[in-house]
């Protein structure tokens, strides 16, 4: 292997040449080069120091060769998770490359490369550009057209547009560097692999993700081919094939491999306390999270926290993603004051690191504004819900689905606020994304229409909540068990309108039908049936249907008589209307009794003037 040729390299200088001989200098770089390849970056930073420690003794202080050194330490700390020590070195490379190299050279545009890197790391996009489009105007002037450099640069341009959102721009560039790939490299290169994962994570960001996973296991199949079974760069193939299947709803694949990454992690002490085990952890977390099974997550996301406030940079964005994951576990487990906690401090490391209209941001004021929702602070969430909204609208194309998220979450605040034209207002807003972006039979589109219907309904528009409930009804039909119980719920819906429309065959029978659903399901005795039976009964009155009503009535007295206290305030209405039945049929006996049966609650549970006791 390489490795054992520049050992033996090694062992042969040691024996012939002076421990301080500068050709030490070139062997001890070249073998951290090949431990950091390998993922073993604390042996590599030991040989680099080596190699350093040399060059900065016997060789003069602007030599090429100590840009060399410096380039490596800034790659490592960067490999590290040490973004500002890496833009330290890569800097100090660059001052002596401008000082000792030709305006043209080719070394010149890979420093502009890796400090325009490291600032797309750190979401400064113009600097990042600036130095791309440094290099790519240097590589224009030393190469041919195909050349291997020209892919390094490409790809970069790539990962700062596909950060500011240009996903198409992202795209362009990222397909330009893998034709010159391969065209240039060996079919089973690195970075080759390397192209295909920037394709993959772009198609993923499109929602294309198909292509997303034809993508990420071209990329597999090559890295699997060309380095050892556990280094570090599986681990973001694995996680990214994963996160796939999770947006797939296949869970169970995902986490199959989340764990392959997870595996790689443990076996690796340096990366087990690097930010690629966190972020695995994280991965497996969320998965656990989209299973509903959110102790275990929790568990994970804690795991990912403990690595990263040992960082040596612990305020970075990862930790703040840690956080929001942290803080979405609370939200899902009712333990908001937590949720809220733990979105703030995420929310608090992105303030201090992030422009005031970054998209990570918008994301914090959302899961803030929602926990408020939560708690029913509706004025404080509708407040950091339309914070989300400014940053969002100015930062994101007009069709992209998280800003239909956000219409909806405004939405469904004005809604619990009673502001009901507003809440159609902006559920139409979130609508009219999705009908564009969704299949017509999508579930989403189904809720939205739901939602819609129930503002309208909210502000006596009988007909136009009828038409949307339709809707969603169409949509639930095609996708759901026809014993679905949210089928009954829209049902009840739909007949209650009918019912307010004096359209009275329709409303029973869609309440016939949501009653024959919830009557075979395994919550037969659950209240909502009751509700059913006392709904269906009104409308039989309101037919003069009395014997079906009194019959409804009565199976809605027997359910609520098992599930609720005898002296329920509910009986008592029931007990009127069974009464007020009973006289119209000129059953006076009974009539009496059930009268009676609603003053002895009423008396019980009303103050003697109560208007209703006196009826």
């Amino acid at each position: 292997s390489a490795l054992s040729f520049y050992q033996k390299s090694l062992e042969i200088r040691q024996k012939t040449l002076p421990s301080n001989h500068p050709d030490f200098g070139a062997i001890y770089s070249n073998i951290g080069a090949l431990h950091q390849d390998m993922g073993d970056y604390s042996t590599a930073l030991k040989f680099y120091q080596q190699a350093l420690d040399v060059r900065e003794k016997y060789l003069p202080p602007k030599h090429r060769d100590l840009a060399t050194s410096y380039g490596n330490f800034g790659s490592i700390h960067s490999s590290m998770g040490d973004k500002s020590k890496a833009l330290e070195y890569y800097q100090k490379a660059l001052e002596i490359r401008e000082l000792s190299l030709p305006t043209n050279h080719p070394d010149k545009a890979n420093s502009y490369i890796c400090i325009g890197s490291v600032y797309d790391s750190m979401d400064n996009y113009s600097s990042a550009l600036s130095c791309f489009e440094k290099a790519l105007e240097i590589q224009k002037l030393t190469f041919p057209e195909n050349h291997p450099d020209f892919a390094d640069t490409y790809s970069s341009f790539g990962s700062v547009y596909s950060s500011m959102g240009d996903k198409s721009t992202a795209l362009s560039y990222y397909q330009k560097a893998l034709e010159i790939r391969e065209l240039s490299l060996p079919p089973k290169h690195p970075n080759i692999a390397t192209s295909y994962n920037n394709l993959g994570t772009i198609y993923s960001s499109m929602g294309n993700k198909q292509k997303a996973l034809s993508s990420y296991e071209k990329s597999l199949e090559i890295k699997q081919a060309c380095l050892p079974p556990n280094h570090p760069s599986l681990v973001t193939t694995y996680n990214n094939i994963g996160l796939v299947y999770q947006s797939m709803s296949d869970y169970s694949t995902a986490l199959s491999f989340y764990e392959k990454a997870y595996e790689i992690c443990e076996k690796n002490p340096q990366l087990s306390q690097l930010d690629e085990a966190a972020t695995t952890y994280n991965k497996i977390g969320s998965a656990h999270h989209s299973m509903k099974e959110y102790s275990i997550a929790l568990s994970f996301f804690e795991k990912a926290l403990e690595i990263q406030s040992k960082s040596p940079n612990p305020k970075n964005r990862s930790l703040a993603v840690t956080y929001s994951h942290i803080g979405l576990a609370y939200h899902e487990m009712n333990d908001h004051q937590k949720a809220l906690t733990f979105y703030e401090k995420a929310f608090e490391i992105e303030q201090k690191s992030l422009p005031d209209d970054h998209r990570d941001l918008a994301t914090s004021y959302s899961n803030i504004g929602l926990v408020y929702d939560a708690m029913k602070d509706y004025t404080t969430a509708l407040s950091y819900h339309e914070k989300a909204l400014v940053i969002r609208e100015k930062k994101m194309s007009s069709d992209d689905s998280v800003l239909a998220s956000t219409y909806n979450n405004i939405a469904s605040t004005c809604y619990e606020m009673e502001n009901y034209s507003s809440a159609v207002s902006f559920y139409k807003k979130a609508l009219h994304i999705r009908e564009e972006s969704l299949a017509a039979d999508d579930p989403t589109l189904a809720t939205t229409y739901n939602n819609i219907a129930a503002a309208y309904k909210s502000m006596n528009d009988e007909y136009n909540a009828l038409a949307f409930y339709e809707k969603a009804l169409a949509i639930r039909l095609k996708k759901l068990a026809a014993d679905d119980p949210s089928l009954a719920t829209i049902y009840t819906s739909i007949a209650s309108l009918h019912n307010l429309l004096k359209d009275y065959s329709n409303a029973i029978m869609f309440y016939k039908k949501a009653i024959q659903i919830r009557e075979k399901s395994s919550s037969a005795e659950d209240l909502e049936l009751g509700t059913n039976y006392s709904n269906i009964a009104i409308v039989y009155k309101s037919v003069g249907d009395k014997t079906n009503a009194l019959t409804f009535y009565k199976k809605a007295l027997a359910l609520r008589l098992r599930k609720l206290a005898v002296d329920d305030p509910s009986l008592a209405a029931i007990y009127t209307s069974i009464a007020s039945l009973h006289y119209s049929m000129d059953d006076y006996s009974n009539t009496i009794t059930y009268y009676k049966k609603a003053i002895e609650i009423r008396e019980k549970s009303s103050s003697s003037d109560d208007p209703e006791l006196a009826t």
